[in-house]
């Protein structure tokens, strides 16, 4: 057995933690982490908010522990937290859901993916992902044994070339992989690219599987999930989660619906990774899905102003900024500045200015990884005042690193 076909092996290989020569690293989240702790630098690489969601919120969850929510939930999820992610659905896009046999709640939307992915692919299944992509895609796409395949998103819009969305399908493609809105790059994908996609995975009889954590997340523009269009119900399954929409990425609670034999299938594989997980939280999220609808239009309002603000420090030290329709970050371009290198000026940073990013070519295989050298992806996420201290040191980026 060659040591790429050992199971672990083949998932590091999947996220890009293998070198050439098979030694193992480690993820840059945490190399650039490490670099940010070890030079006191604002850490804008990792997507997690730096304050917690609301404190009503995190009473549920305490008189949960403080009682008697200690011990399993039901491996789909407690009915409660069940019928208020249907209640969402139907509430916010018009989906009838099903608590019954259309939702499983995971631990957090990671754990969902890689369930759906590890239901439904084997060896030699090809599997379409957008390119920028979450690690956690390729890693379970390799783990299960198919094979990844990639569509560029490029800026300015970061939306997908048809012709080449086209052609990355195949009698062999078994699954689509979508992130909407998309990670690392912010952008929502039109309505014409999403019928798209539906078409193309009618036509190909292939599963739909889309990440929609940022759903409530968006700027000025309304989240469509792919399920709510035409013909797409019956081959999709959807993903979200607390973590984002609610600020509590630590909780990991998440979710998948759609029809009972998607989610059945997705569940059967869940149930042997974790059966079931943070019951004390799932009553507090089912609080949290009900919140009123002003609660989501102002968290994202106040979203957007952080954007901005970092949005604006970014021009301000002379970079090429591709503003967000969503997310929690924001991509730059970094050769008006002199650099070629993303990777190389995100790992100089945090000693020479004090502000960590993460380059957008991790988030690719060798081909996009050279079309994205010179981008870097910054999470705002975080409180005004860091952002705008943010902002001030990366003004001095070119005098203190240097083209």
């Amino acid at each position: 057995m060659s040591s790429i076909d050992v199971p672990w092996q083949r998932m590091a290989a999947g996220a890009n933690l293998l070198s050439a020569n098979g030694d193992l690293g480690v993820t840059i989240f945490e190399e650039i982490t490490t670099l940010a702790v070890k030079h006191r630098a604002i850490n804008l690489g990792q997507g997690f908010p730096d304050t917690d969601g609301p404190k009503f919120f995190k009473d549920v969850a305490a008189q949960g522990i403080s009682g008697d929510l200690n011990q399993y939930a039901p491996g789909a999820g407690i009915l409660p937290l069940r019928r208020a992610i249907a209640d969402h659905q139907k509430r916010f896009y018009g989906l009838d859901v099903n608590p019954e046999n259309e939702v499983v709640v995971t631990t957090g939307a990671t754990e969902a993916i890689a369930a759906a992915i590890l239901a439904f692919i084997g060896t030699g299944d090809e599997v379409i992902t957008f390119e920028p992509f979450y690690d956690s895609y390729g890693a379970n796409i390799a783990l299960a044994g198919g094979i990844h395949r990639t569509v560029a998103l490029n800026a300015p819009d970061f939306q997908p070339d048809v012709n080449e969305l086209r052609a990355a399908f195949n009698e062999r493609t078994r699954m689509v992989v979508l992130n909407n809105p998309h990670n690392p790059t912010g952008s929502i994908f039109g309505e014409d690219v999403l019928a798209e996609i539906v078409s193309l995975a009618a036509k190909h009889d292939c599963i739909i599987v889309s990440d929609e954590v940022y759903e409530h997340l968006t700027f000025g523009v309304a989240h469509t999930p792919i399920a709510t269009l035409p013909g797409a119900w019956e081959r999709t399954l959807t993903i979200s989660s607390a973590g984002k929409t609610f600020s509590f990425t630590g909780w990991k609670v998440g979710w998948a619906t759609g029809p009972a034999h998607l989610v059945s299938a997705a569940r059967t594989v869940k149930q042997f990774l974790s059966y079931s997980s943070g019951t004390a939280f799932q009553p507090a999220v089912a609080e949290a899905l009900r919140s009123e609808n002003t609660f989501f239009v102002e968290f994202a309002n106040d979203l957007g102003k952080r954007s901005d603000v970092l949005a604006k420090g970014l021009e301000a030290a002379g970079m090429t900024v591709y503003r967000p329709q969503g997310t929690y970050f924001i991509v730059a371009d970094v050769a008006p500045l002199g650099f070629d290198n993303a990777l190389d000026l995100a790992r100089r940073m945090p000693e020479a200015i004090g502000v960590a990013g993460i380059p957008l070519s991790v988030f690719c295989h060798a081909e996009g990884a050279e079309r994205t050298r010179s981008l870097m992806r910054f999470a705002f996420c975080k409180r005004p005042e860091l952002l705008t201290e943010a902002a001030n040191r990366l003004s001095r980026l070119s005098a203190s690193v240097g083209g």
